[in-house]
């Protein structure tokens, strides 16, 4: 996810425990953004490492039957202009390498009525989903890490900020604290559920990103902002967050290189190993289709799960 990619990986050897998915060829055809009277069937068994450097967030907008993957391009925490988006056909032919460039560290997406919004290391920025043009860029004055992004019915997008453990919430283009403290565990990933925010823990982080207690998964009341405990003990450093479509979640640990299932009562367990440097994921619950980034090996892939899930 940052300077981790430098750090955690040494004397961290993994292996994937599946073999790798074949490559897809790339294409320079543009698809239309329009959404289409058919549903678009997103399939696994696809892994793309062309012209893909540290991916950091994958995400399907099911409105536009495309995959976004957010290209960090260099380090994760400089502004180097480096930073774009890559979009992906549903069988996870290339669209556009560079659908949209000219950012910094792009990490955590996700759309609302046309607009992907991204955060991108001290501001969050929307896309025009049709037209690939940014639309709006909002500073977030002291944020340090800016990583995932969950937005709200009412349009709210909420952002975690890893390194200072704050959510901040936006709307009408202004920013303000949602929630701060070490009781949010140094939140990574975020995703609304109803009127809850459900919260992937991080861990306070030590100089290397280690943790010495990992994080856990809790849900904040969006009203209270009450901190109800999903994992009740520490589970992992959690980076990406999705519902499982079985009243539970899926989850990454970055660290681990692994892919878990939780449920709503707290049970994990895992469901395949990988090299270190899963990060934020996106699922297809027709298919079962998990398509991940591998940030470390500069690759994105998509994987059949409906063998390991419950």
């Amino acid at each position: 996810m940052n300077r981790l990619s430098l750090v955690l990986i040494l004397g961290i050897g993994l292996s994937a425990c599946s073999p790798p998915p074949q490559n897809q060829p790339a294409s320079t055809e543009a698809a239309p953004n329009t959404p289409s009277s058919t549903p678009a069937r997103f399939t696994a068994g696809w892994t793309v490492s062309e012209g893909v450097s540290a991916p950091e967030s994958a995400y399907v907008d099911s409105a536009s039957g495309s995959i976004f993957v957010s290209i960090i391009g260099g380090q994760p925490n400089e502004r180097d202009g480096n930073g774009r988006i890559m979009k992906l056909a549903p069988d996870g032919t290339v669209v556009s390498a560079s659908w949209v460039s000219g950012l910094n560290a792009p990490k955590g997406l996700r759309s609302l009525g046309g607009t992907l919004w991204t955060a991108d290391i001290d501001e969050v920025v929307g896309i025009e989903i049709a037209s690939g043009e940014v639309a709006a860029r909002i500073k977030i004055a002291g944020a340090q890490f800016l990583n995932d992004v969950a937005i709200g019915d009412d349009g709210t997008v909420y952002v975690s900020d890893m390194l200072a453990s704050k959510i901040y919430a936006v709307k009408a283009g202004q920013a303000s604290v949602f929630a701060e403290g070490d009781s949010l565990e140094y939140p990574n990933g975020l995703l609304v559920e109803g009127n809850r925010l459900i919260v992937g823990g991080w861990g306070k982080p030590e100089a290397d990103f280690s943790t010495k207690v990992p994080g856990r998964l809790f849900a904040l009341d969006l009203k209270t902002k009450a901190k109800t405990l999903i994992t009740p003990q520490p589970l992992a450093n959690i980076d990406g967050l999705e519902a499982d479509g079985r009243g539970g979640y899926l989850i990454t640990d970055w660290v681990k290189g692994q892919l878990l299932q939780v449920t709503s009562a707290g049970e994990s367990r895992l469901l395949r190993q990988f090299m270190p440097g899963t990060a934020d994921i996106a699922f297809v619950t027709t298919g079962n289709v998990a398509i991940i980034p591998h940030l470390s090996e500069n690759k994105v892939a998509a994987y059949d799960i409906s063998d390991v899930l419950k």
